[in-house]
């Protein structure tokens, strides 16, 4: 049997990150199994569904690397097909009309409250057969069973039951002729030939229902993974999109090992590739507890990724971040070596970006707490003499200028540090870049010069 599961989100938003979680899980299941990943836009909220949240979630899923197998089933386009089958149902008796107004469903509710009754339709119309005239508006209901009980063999919650009698009579149609959420999503999963549904535990009601409409439909019924909710996930945390984070520099590795690990571990393994995920993934061994959301430790396994991934590839990323600060370059070995230098001390590829600027664009202000602190007149002489020194330097490498600017050091009795920082300032308007011997080689001797030169102006003031 080939395994297919699907992620069926609605197009009312971006894809956030327990959406996220969700897509993935799916998505894992079924490359581990050598199965499919399907998507299904349920867009049949007319009023809150719009073309833009769902071209935000397929690039959601597209920067995730969630690549999807078949084509896109939009559930609005199968509205003919959910309602004949509905229609089906009646005129097979597993179904019948509702000509309740709302006023006695709330009048029913409200008894049924009182009288310490779970406040469900009571099956009014069930059997009766003196219909009000023709035209009298309607609903049509699915006729749950009266007794026994449903069984769920959920994969990651095992055996749960419910007695039938808990269950209601649950609208199939709307009075306006509308089919309703749970009726549409077994069509379309039926139709698609979901295996496995994998959804949050929120859906669990709801899981009970379609069971029984899946049979009268003449389905098989899918086998079913609740997932446990994403503890932390506020209102203000669970607002963050996945373009959120890619636009504040996380890269999609550590976005998907993060999410991965809500919910899911194997062992003490903090970090993992996509192939290691694909390989070890199981939704049976996702935890019935809930997953934790923390965005320390996010951050902390994008420090990670970044740290992992080569340069060169992390050089090609960074160009559009570069872009957003006015940088156009692309990825050269310059570009590379900066990176190399970057890698360990950037969190995000913004910071990357930010830390990689002064290797371009010359520095239009200076930091004043590093001028006051490292700009002496102590030091002048010996930045004049390194100033006047690098023209005629040969290679113009790290190893190069440190022996340079390390003599020049001791000849002034300075510290390398009070050396060495003015130099920095020049060239970045900081205190802070990568090892300054780097930082001069990747900025250039002509652009090194002119920085300097520029910055002369500092000592003025000291």
């Amino acid at each position: 049997m080939t395994h297919r599961l699907r992620f069926a989100p609605s197009p009312t938003g971006n894809l956030h990150i327990g959406g996220a979680r969700t897509a993935l899980f799916n998505w894992l299941q079924a490359r581990h199994a050598g199965g499919k990943f399907l998507l299904r836009i349920e867009d049949t909220d007319i009023a809150r569904s719009t073309e833009e949240s769902r071209q935000a979630i397929l690039e959601a899923l597209d920067w995730l690397g969630l690549d999807i197998d078949e084509d896109i089933v939009l559930q609005s386009t199968r509205r003919d097909v959910h309602v004949a089958a509905a229609l089906r149902l009646l005129e097979e008796g597993k179904a019948y009309r509702c000509y309740c107004t709302p006023e006695e469903l709330q009048a029913m509710r409200e008894k049924a409250t009182a009288e310490g009754r779970s406040p469900k339709y009571d099956g009014t119309w069930r059997n009766r057969t003196d219909h009000p005239p023709e035209g009298t508006p309607f609903t049509v209901r699915f006729a749950m069973p009266l007794d026994g009980t449903t069984v769920i063999d959920d994969i990651v919650l095992g055996e749960i039951t419910v007695p039938n009698e808990e269950l209601d009579d649950l609208i199939i149609l709307r009075s306006d002729g509308t089919p309703t959420y749970n009726f549409v999503v077994v069509c379309d999963d039926a139709f698609m030939g979901v295996t496995t549904v994998c959804r949050g535990q929120d859906h669990m009601s709801n899981t009970f229902r379609q069971f029984h409409i899946y049979r009268a439909l003449g389905h098989e019924v899918p086998r079913f993974a609740h997932l446990p909710l994403v503890d932390g996930l506020s209102k203000r945390k669970g607002s963050a999109s996945v373009q959120h984070y890619r636009d504040i520099g996380y890269l999609r590795e550590a976005v998907i090992n993060y999410i991965s690990r809500l919910g899911w571990s194997h062992g003490d393994q903090e970090i993992f590739s996509v192939e290691e995920l694909v390989e070890k993934f199981d939704l049976a061994d996702v935890n019935r507890s809930s997953g934790k959301y923390d965005e320390v430790k996010m951050a902390w396994v994008n420090e990670q990724w970044i740290k992992r991934l080569p340069a060169e590839e992390l050089a090609v990323r960074l160009l559009p971040y570069l872009s957003d600060l006015g940088v156009e370059t692309s990825a050269d070995e310059r570009l590379v070596s900066l990176v190399r230098q970057l890698q360990e001390r950037s969190k995000t590829l913004v910071d990357m970006a930010e830390g990689a600027r002064f290797a371009f664009q010359r520095p239009t202000a200076f930091d004043e707490k590093a001028v006051k602190k490292w700009i002496k007149p102590a030091s002048r002489a010996a930045f004049e003499e390194i100033l006047a020194a690098l023209p005629g330097l040969d290679a113009f490498t790290p190893d190069e200028l440190e022996a340079a600017i390390k003599s020049v050091a001791e000849r002034h009795e300075l510290g390398l540090g009070k050396v060495a920082q003015p130099i920095r300032i020049a060239l970045t308007g900081t205190s802070v870049s990568p090892p300054i011997f780097d930082a001069i080689a990747i900025v250039g001797r002509e652009e090194t010069v002119h920085r300097m030169r520029a910055a002369l102006h500092l000592y003025d003031d000291a």
